[in-house]
């Protein structure tokens, strides 16, 4: 009899004590290996870089409005030195300024990160920036 007690109970459509108690302790575990992973993953966001412009355009100056133009271009800007990393553009995304940029420079530099499409270097940390934070 207690063989068609258990048959019974796997077979009912709402899950028993025992299960909805054993489900709770996996939820559990999941939760509490997320956390740290997502802290983790904030902390990242923040110390990756930007590069302006990328490796494979390096020598093109950035005009006003973001775009790339011929090096030497009129009322445009040479590429910064060394990447940004994430919390400062963050900051310049917020109307602060770039590290060691003036601010029509910063500006110029902002449009262009504002710009990076899919596959160029420091799209990846630019989108994270733009995801909200828990």
């Amino acid at each position: 009899m207690d063989g068609d007690m258990t048959d019974r109970q796997a077979d009912e459509p709402h899950p028993t004590r025992r299960r909805a108690l054993m489900l709770g302790a996996a939820t559990a575990s999941v939760v509490i290996s997320i956390r740290p992973a997502l802290a983790q993953t904030n902390a990242s966001v923040l110390t990756c870089e930007i590069p302006v412009p990328d490796a494979g355009r390096a020598g093109m100056y950035v005009a006003a409005d973001g775009s790339l133009v011929p090096n030497g271009t009129k009322d445009a800007f040479p590429g910064a030195t060394k990447p940004f990393k994430a919390e400062d553009v963050r900051n310049a995304l917020n109307g602060g300024t770039l590290p060691g940029t003036t601010d029509e420079q910063s500006r110029a530099y902002t449009a262009y990160i504002r710009r990076l499409q899919h596959g160029t270097a420091g799209f990846t940390c630019f989108a994270s920036l733009q995801m909200p934070r828990g």
